[in-house]
């Protein structure tokens, strides 16, 4: 436990030890100036209102309660309007620096979710073309979430949901085998509602130079199945290059085939949730708080979107997930509530299912939105964006927005070489790390886990913020929010730097001090390298 957990455990006890409400919410924090104290609670504001006395008379009845003992706490202050200012001994983060060197590379890491099981399901792109940025910011913050709620104790499946039963695959298998009657030389007119894309053409090319035209007269289906295969395969190809590897892919047509989907209404019938009107059958979504309710069939016998996905959605609780993740589109916000009483209406909680919705991207060039790439002259797409700014970039910039925001991503920003990139100041840090470790190695200087001569403003100032760390990784997997762990470590570079410049590490005159300004060096390498693990990016050892 940390020393800002601890400080919240022991105000707990000294509520109780007071009489005082426990059920309050409270902070324990950082102060931004840390001549008043190390770290500092509101609880006595928070409480003032709950018990309407005054926050000074409060703060000292818990003072009076706090038991200092075994806490590291050397000083507490109480200041106006009713702050708690605590100040703890400078071997209190010696056990910190002892953990992080033995954890290494598992710091960071917990058991909160005791191996309850999430699915997360995102990117889920038709298979009919290229990635485009939409599905390239759900992959990376889809894959951050997976890798933070693995960090704290859940058993994660990344699932992709092939939409290969609709009218979006037909069109494609009617695209490739016009592409392909043409590719043999038969004059054929191209569909209206048909996929223009170079793909297709080039899918077209390869079928000719293998079959020549033994595959005229097949059916249909069998072009779907090798628009969807040849598809699928290109986007696992990039997604793997982006470093996201899903573990199951599971088809729409399995659903159908199975009779998943033909079960639904039946099922949801049998409750009471469906009934008919103007020749549609309806799905009582109102009883779940939905504006209203929603057609499941249509009057021609045809089925909406929803019935499939409610079809999807009991198969992957019957699969035994204790919560499911749905990141969608922001043209998809409708659909939360729908999803909600579906999960209702199958017997389940609506807290298992979470629904997050990512906003659109712009891509900045000039101060200019950027439609086309200049190598395809195309709409621009996860591969473009790769090759172009890098996959550790690309990963970065989506992760450190939140997802629910719309977002500019600045193509110049993503590639500078300066400390005004984010991303550049964190890796610079990383390899600043490296280069003095290596330096302390060559020249067979010991480490030692030793706070007592870490007495510096900016040592101080840099050891809190470590002692963060784990808090946070739990913060960010708990809330899905990744950008709350970019810019932890954001401000974790800035501490380091701002150490580095002010205090000499290696100093052969205080040998002491250097041995234990070394070991903070190399639990800040630690701490940067494993958060970078956690977004997917690869910590450099040099710039």
């Amino acid at each position: 436990m940390n020393i800002n957990e601890v400080i919240k455990s022991e105000l707990q006890k000294a509520l109780v030890r007071a009489n005082l409400p426990t059920d309050v919410d409270f902070v324990v924090e950082i102060p931004k100036d840390t001549s008043k104290g190390d770290y500092a609670s509101n609880i006595a504001m928070q409480l003032a209102r709950m018990v309407k006395r005054n926050p000074m008379e409060i703060a000292k009845l818990i003072l009076e309660q706090f038991e200092k003992k075994n806490t590291e706490i050397n000083k507490i202050e109480i200041a106006a309007p009713g702050f708690l200012n605590f100040f703890v001994s400078q071997n209190s983060f010696k056990d910190l620096m002892r953990k992080i060197e033995q954890e290494n590379d598992r710091f960071g890491t917990c058991n909160y979710g005791q191996n309850q099981k999430y699915d997360v399901e995102f990117v889920s792109a038709n298979p009919t073309g290229d990635l485009h940025l939409g599905h390239a910011r759900q992959a990376a913050v889809g894959d951050c979430i997976c890798r933070l709620l693995t960090a704290v104790g859940f058993q994660v499946t990344r699932e992709y949901y092939v939409n290969d039963a609709g009218n979006q695959i037909h069109n494609l298998a009617k695209s490739i085998y016009v592409r392909y009657q043409q590719a043999l030389g038969i004059h054929v007119d191209f569909p209206d509602d048909g996929y223009h894309g170079q793909d297709i053409i080039a899918i077209a090319n390869t079928l000719k130079e293998k079959y020549q035209d033994r595959l005229l007269n097949r059916p249909l289906d069998d072009f779907k199945e090798i628009g969807i295969q040849t598809e699928l395969d290109k986007i696992i190809k990039v997604l793997e290059q982006f470093r996201v590897k899903f573990d199951v892919f599971t088809s729409e047509r399995m659903l159908y085939q199975k009779g998943w989907v033909d079960e639904i209404i039946p099922y949801l019938d049998k409750k009471g949730y469906i009934y008919q009107k103007d020749g549609a059958t309806w799905f009582k979504t109102t009883a779940f708080e939905d504006d209203k309710d929603r057609v499941l069939q249509k009057s021609d016998g045809s089925y909406t979107y929803l019935l499939p996905d409610i079809a999807y959605h009991r198969y992957k609780l019957e699969r035994g997930f204790d919560y499911l993740v749905d990141i969608l589109g922001a043209d998809h916000h409708g659909y939360i509530k729908r999803l909600e009483a579906a999960i209702e209406a199958l017997g389940y909680h609506k807290e298992q299912i979470q629904v997050i919705i990512h906003q659109m991207v712009r891509l900045m060039k000039d101060g200019k939105e950027v439609k086309m790439s200049k190598r395809t002259g195309k709409a621009y797409t996860l591969k473009d964006l790769c090759d172009e700014i890098g996959v550790d970039a690309t990963r970065y910039s989506f992760a450190s927005k939140s997802i629910a925001t719309h977002m500019d991503l600045n193509i110049d920003d993503a590639v500078k070489k300066s400390n005004e990139n984010p991303l550049y100041y964190i890796e610079y840090a990383h390899a600043r790390c490296v280069s003095i470790l290596n330096t302390a190695a060559d020249r067979k200087i010991e480490f030692l886990c030793e706070s007592s001569k870490l007495t510096h403003g900016k040592e101080i100032q840099l050891l809190k913020h470590i002692s963060l760390y784990e808090k946070v990784v739990l913060d960010a997997a708990l809330t899905m929010s990744p950008y709350k762990l970019t810019n932890y470590l954001y401000t974790l570079a800035q501490y380091f730097h701002a150490f580095y410049n002010e205090c000499k590490v290696i100093d052969e005159e205080d040998m002491e001090t250097s041995k234990q300004r070394l070991m903070l060096v190399k639990i800040t390498r630690i701490v940067i390298k494993n958060g970078l693990e956690l977004i997917g990016v690869e910590a450099l050892n040099q710039m």
